[in-house]
């Protein structure tokens, strides 16, 4: 593609020229959120793009962060917060101008309005509703807010919750719309028509790795005779191997004397330098050299055997936890150890 100003690309020209200027390794982190058919047409875009000028880059750069900025107003006080401060800063018509590109092919989060309201304010207004709309309005706060309110529902309920946000997948545009309505707002002028993803295993466990001991125990217990396997796989992602880097020396020197020492060779295998140093901090001298020697004379080893030592030891983690032999911190207030 031979070169262009920046007001004769489109934007899929545009964003393949930001995805260039940052390089593969952030690029391939938000290809993870497209779709398959959005991932090919910029790759088609990417390989397509030639002698792209300094200029034309710059200005991309330029656009993109007015269009980030104007977002983040918006998401602080709305069009006409945003539109006053980018009328500050850029003058009225290039305001106009910046506001037109983000209405037009950008989405302000749902339910933005209600991140910056007090949890207990929120919950005094959604604890009466049913499962499915407080489960898809958690599904957009932040992992504390969710884990604040889930916390003060009642026990029946939180479980309900916690399952319909762990299995929840795309809502559409006007199931959103009416529940935004419900907590007398609209969006809808800003509300991407496409289906919006939120909920999900992953955002479960967010939140029950920050709400209190007492609750996530009440609801995985739940879980676990309602949806077995989605109690597996909720608990196998609250806490990874990693995490091992957020105990106390104290309770990894526990953990450890449970754990044998060929699955610690192997699950080391493809740990960070700074697990190994943790747990060869907390581990003897004369052991430390053995494991070392054991993950030397064993070679190459197939991540699936790997995982699976890290798996060993986070089940090892969970059942002193559950024994009340070791802490682990969490947003709650167990985290505090007297």
């Amino acid at each position: 593609m031979a070169s262009k100003s920046q007001t004769e690309l489109n934007g899929l020209q545009k964003a393949a020229i930001l995805f260039i200027i940052v390089g593969p390794e952030k690029a391939s982190k938000v290809f993870r959120y497209l779709k398959d058919d959005e991932v090919e047409s910029l790759t088609l875009e990417i390989a397509n793009m030639k002698n792209i000028t300094p200029s034309v880059k710059d200005e991309v750069l330029d656009e993109f962060y007015e269009i980030c900025l104007a977002q983040q107003y918006v998401a602080e006080g709305g069009i006409d917060y945003a539109n006053d401060l980018l009328e500050k800063t850029f003058g009225p018509e290039r305001a106009r101008e910046i506001i037109g590109k983000l209405t037009d092919s950008l989405q302000v989060r749902p339910f933005e309005f209600v991140r910056k309201t007090d949890p207990s304010q929120l919950l005094n207004f959604i604890q009466d509703e049913n499962s499915q709309t407080i489960a898809l309005i958690l599904s957009y706060l932040s992992a504390n807010q969710a884990a604040t309110i889930i916390g003060a529902l009642s026990p029946e309920k939180q479980a309900d919750v916690a399952k319909r946000i762990a299995q929840m997948d795309r809502t559409s545009p006007d199931t959103i719309r009416d529940v935004e309505h419900v907590l007398e707002r609209k969006l809808a002028s800003l509300v991407n028509q496409d289906y919006t993803i939120a909920g999900g295993v992953d955002a479960i466990v967010d939140i029950l790795n920050t709400v209190d001991r007492g609750t996530e125990k009440h609801i995985m217990e739940t879980l676990e005779i309602e949806e077995p396997e989605l109690a597996d796989e909720i608990r196998r992602k609250m806490f990874v191997f990693e995490d091992i880097l957020t105990l106390d020396d104290r309770s990894i020197q526990r953990v450890l004397r449970e754990v044998d020492n060929n699955d610690l060779a192997v699950a080391l295998k493809s740990a960070g330098e700074e697990v190994c140093e943790v747990i060869f901090k907390n581990t003897s001298k004369r052991q430390v050299e053995m494991i070392k020697d054991d993950m030397d004379f064993m070679g190459p080893v197939r991540l699936k055997d790997v995982e699976e030592a890290q798996q060993k030891i986070v089940n090892i983690i969970r059942k002193l936890e559950d024994a009340g032999e070791i802490v682990i911190s969490r947003g709650g207030g167990d985290e505090i150890v007297v």
